[in-house]
C-alpha cells in the first residue's frame, strides 16, 4: 500500500468502514455512544473512540503480536501502549493527519487477523475463505 496520510473530512468514517470491510465483523457501543467497538465472534479486535487525555485526534485501540508491541511502539509515533488495556497485547494507535493510512489499515488487519487465529477452527474455517487466504493469517511485515 502507498503511504497515505490521513487527510480525510472523518478518519472515523475511514476507520469503521475498514473495520467493517473485514469479514463477520459486527460493531456495538458498549461504553457509550462515543466509542465502536469491532469484533468478530464476540471478539474484540478494534476499539475507536477518543479521549481527550490521550490525543486531540481520534484513537483506535488495535491488538498486536506481543513481540511486535515495543517495535511498533518505538518506530511509529503514532503507536503508543494500549490505553486501557493490556499493554502487552494491545496498542493504542493515533489517527493524526500525520497517520500512514496504509500502515494504519495493515495494524487493523494484524488486530483481526490476531482475534480470528484464537477463535476456535470451525469458526476461522469460513473467515479463513472469506479472506482468500488459507488459514487466515498474513506473514508478518
Amino acid at each position: 500500500m502507498a503511504d497515505r496520510p490521513v487527510h480525510l473530512a472523518s478518519p472515523a468514517l475511514w476507520c469503521r468502514a475498514t473495520c467493517l470491510a473485514l469479514p463477520g465483523t459486527a460493531v456495538d457501543s458498549p461504553f457509550g455512544p462515543d466509542s465502536d467497538v469491532f469484533r468478530i465472534h464476540r471478539k474484540m479486535f478494534a476499539l475507536l473512540w477518543n479521549n481527550p487525555r490521550v490525543s486531540d485526534h481520534l484513537i483506535v485501540n488495535l491488538k498486536a503480536e506481543p513481540d511486535e508491541v515495543p517495535l511498533l511502539i518505538a518506530a511509529h509515533e503514532i503507536v503508543r501502549p494500549g490505553f486501557h488495556m493490556n499493554k502487552r497485547h494491545w496498542i493504542t494507535v493515533e489517527l493524526s493527519p500525520e497517520a500512514d493510512l496504509g500502515f494504519v489499515e495493515e495494524l487493523i488487519e494484524d488486530s483481526y487477523d490476531n482475534v480470528v487465529a484464537g477463535l476456535p477452527a470451525r469458526l476461522r474455517s469460513p473467515l479463513a475463505t472469506l479472506r482468500g487466504a488459507p488459514g487466515g493469517r498474513r506473514s508478518p511485515r
